[in-house]
């Protein structure tokens, strides 16, 4: 396909970020916007993820992303027009210490005063709830009845499909090999079928983005980790609104998936790259986890998976603004394992910091500066 000579915003990155980006930049009347990706729309990590949407929390500004977009998932067959399968089913997190007790406790509360529902369950309340969990153990859940999943897929093909309705120009397999800036200003983008001339990019490559804004001589500490999903055969007895349920200490997860269920864990061994084989390595220790908190999935067989790449900063939280010193590369990256959920909301604000108005979320605790100043800002609630 043929590239514009020239663009008024180019987005890099055709994931829910980048596709929501150029929706919402579109339908505010911004013309002339480019979305390139080096692979297919959602190819990168989005068509990757396991589907949860959520606004359980512990730092207020991932509350408010999250409630924003649980709000759009809601509306998404009206805005931007497409069906997405939501299943509010809600999220229930698993607590057998102490400590995380306390924490849910005080980020339920959090959510509360945002207007994000929910509470602390006792043991058999969330066993009622998801039956396979044991209660071995088990101290409390936190629960939240608005959040559920949905489908990555059909996200990114709602907000492509509009916005290219609206007059945006989408180009998948068009990978972006650098951008140009002169006297700290960005002139243009380089790409494997032409330069684009262009006053604005946005950087929401997912994984990839620290080396699209190096280009560009902007440090984003954004690290590829793979992380993995199985699928199992048809499980009996799954009640048709099974939450999406978390264990928080070992950070297994399930939620339904046709007559099966979609598993999935974090493995602290896994090692930074860009890697999205397959690896038996992690499955001793799912294993375990299953056979602790969800025996009776010990024996459901296996019929498939994959593997994909979380975006992974120092401290598990998105980078969103403007960056110093390259005026108009504006970023959206390392979400840490929430950017799908978040999708609707970040490109309503990158939408907002690319006009230069305040955003409809004050996201400016997110810029990539608060690790010059050493101002971490750990969000715990990251599976």
């Amino acid at each position: 396909m043929s590239l514009p000579a020239r663009a008024e915003v180019v987005v890099v990155g055709g994931g829910v970020i980048g596709t929501s980006t150029a929706f919402h930049l579109a339908e505010a009347g911004v013309g002339d916007v480019l979305l390139l990706d080096s692979g297919p729309l959602g190819g990168g990590s989005t068509c990757r993820a396991a589907g949860g949407v959520r606004a359980m929390f512990s730092d207020p500004v991932n509350v408010e992303l999250g409630r924003r977009s649980l709000e759009a998932f809601a509306a998404f067959g009206a805005r931007p027009g497409q069906e997405v399968d939501l299943r509010t089913v809600g999220y229930l997190f698993l607590l057998d210490d102490p400590a995380d007790v306390d924490h849910m406790a005080a980020a339920l509360a959090l959510q509360a005063e945002l207007g994000v529902p929910g509470r602390m369950l006792g043991p058999e309340e969330a066993r009622a709830l998801s039956p396979l969990v044991s209660t071995e153990g088990l101290l409390a859940a936190a629960w939240s009845p608005t959040a559920g999943h949905c489908t990555p897929e059909s996200v990114v093909l709602g907000y492509a499909t509009a916005a290219r309705r609206l007059g945006a120009v989408l180009r998948p397999h068009c990978a972006v090999t650098g951008i140009e800036v002169v006297d700290g200003e960005v002139r243009g983008v380089r790409t494997s079928a032409g330069t684009v001339a262009t006053r604005t990019v946005v950087v929401a490559a997912g994984a990839w983005s620290a080396g699209v804004a190096a280009s560009a001589g902007v440090d984003l500490p954004v690290v590829p980790l793979r992380r993995q999903v199985l699928l199992t055969g048809p499980v009996e007895g799954l009640p048709e609104h099974l939450p999406f349920t978390i264990d928080f200490s070992s950070s297994f997860y399930s939620h339904r998936e046709g007559r099966g269920l979609l598993l999935g864990m974090s493995d602290p061994d896994e090692e930074p790259g860009f890697r999205l084989e397959r690896s038996d390595a992690w499955l001793p220790r799912l294993g375990a986890a299953v056979e602790r908190r969800a025996p009776a999935l010990a024996e459901a067989g296996l019929t498939g998976g994959w593997a994909g790449l979380y975006e992974v900063t120092p401290d598990h939280n998105a980078l969103i603004g403007e960056a110093r010193g390259v005026d108009r590369l504006l970023y959206a990256t390392g979400f840490s394992g929430h950017g799908f959920l978040m999708g609707p909301a970040v490109g309503e604000v990158v939408r907002d910091l690319v006009l230069r108005r305040p955003p409809v979320v004050d996201v400016a605790e997110l810029s990539v500066e608060r690790f010059a100043a050493d101002d971490r800002r750990p969000e715990r609630n990251v599976v």
